[in-house]
């Protein structure tokens, strides 16, 4: 970056080509919102084909998407040339696909165990990898993870995801010691308390609502917009010197 760049064209994603998995739904769909309105063509990745459509429809020139399931991880490699061709090998790749089966430890079974790790944490791998040699090719990249309060903290009924969650941490970090050196910065972004599908039982207890609202620092639980600023962030030039790290948007969850 040259000396005397206008503050906002570090925020700039004009000609940068982005995939978003998880796109149908919550932070996902807000994160390819936001990537196109900064100027990035998305493609969207989830598996629920109406959704999509919506989603397309907010900026159809600039979105396009594929219905699938990103956990089917022998198709990954197939799936990774798919996307590439709608407008390019992506140089951003947001991984917001995720689940939680909300069980006690002593209830959960093979099949939640395994479906939670293959879709919070070889996902992200692997499709990754795939894409790595295009951005390594062009020498500029952004890996961008989902990580959680869960990360670093235990909460009830979160053994698996807790589990995928943590090794998202540590695969953001080894991913940045990987391929940050070729220009494809790796880092995580770690949301507290946000109103989405996976947390709408959260939302339904309006005690426990309240009580996730007081342990911020800031008082309130998260609005979709407030992932819009630290995503672009972590999506553009202005985190060129920035890779391996887990960004909490929590208002200050895990500070108290």
């Amino acid at each position: 970056m040259a000396d005397g760049v206008a503050p906002h064209s570090l925020f700039d994603l004009t000609g940068k080509v982005a995939c978003v998995t998880g796109a149908s739904s919550g932070l996902g769909r807000r994160a390819a919102i936001t990537l196109a309105r900064a100027g990035a063509c998305v493609v969207g990745l989830a598996r629920r084909a109406a959704q999509l459509d919506d989603l397309q429809a907010e900026l159809p020139d600039r979105i396009q998407q594929r219905a699938c399931n990103v956990a089917e991880l022998d198709a990954l490699p197939s799936l990774a040339e798919q996307v590439s061709a709608m407008f390019g090998a992506p140089d951003i790749i947001v991984h917001a696909a995720g689940m939680n089966p909300r069980k006690p430890a002593d209830e959960t079974g093979v099949e939640d165990w395994n479906n939670t790790i293959t879709l919070n944490l070889s996902v992200p791998f692997l499709l990754s990898q795939a894409f790595v040699p295009a951005m390594r090719a062009k020498g500029w990249g952004r890996i961008i993870n989902f990580a959680s309060l869960q990360s670093s903290r235990a909460f009830p009924n979160g053994i698996a995801y807790g589990a995928s969650k943590g090794g998202v941490a540590q695969l953001t970090r080894a991913m940045a010691e990987a391929w940050s050196a070729d220009g494809s910065n790796a880092n995580a972004i770690g949301p507290g308390v946000f109103p989405t599908e996976l947390t709408a039982a959260v939302f339904a207890d309006e005690d426990r609502t309240a009580r996730n609202a007081a342990q911020t620092c800031i008082g309130r639980n998260g609005t979709p917009e407030d992932m819009d600023g630290p995503l672009l962030f972590l999506a553009s030039e202005a985190s060129a010197y920035v890779t391996g790290q887990i960004l909490m948007v929590d208002g200050g969850f895990t500070a108290k």
